[in-house]
C-alpha cells in the first residue's frame, strides 16, 4: 500500500511528492496553478462551504 503525506500547498514541489492532490474549494491566494505543480484538484470531496464558516479557523470546533 503508497503511503499518504500532507503537505502544505504552498511549500516547494519535490521529486518525490509523487502525485500532489490539492483537497480545497477554494484555490489557495497568491499561488499560480503553473507554480503549485498540482497533479488534482479534488474540490468535490473537500468540506463544503457551510462547514467551513462554521469551522472559522477554531481548532477546538
Amino acid at each position: 500500500m503508497a503511503a499518504i503525506a500532507l503537505k502544505r500547498v504552498y511549500e516547494s514541489a519535490k521529486a518525490e511528492d509523487g502525485t500532489r492532490v490539492l483537497v480545497d474549494r477554494l484555490w489557495p491566494r497568491g499561488l499560480s496553478k503553473n507554480n503549485a505543480h498540482i497533479d488534482l484538484w479534488a474540490k468535490d470531496v473537500a468540506p463544503s462551504d457551510a462547514l467551513r464558516r462554521w469551522f472559522g479557523h477554531k481548532p477546538e470546533r
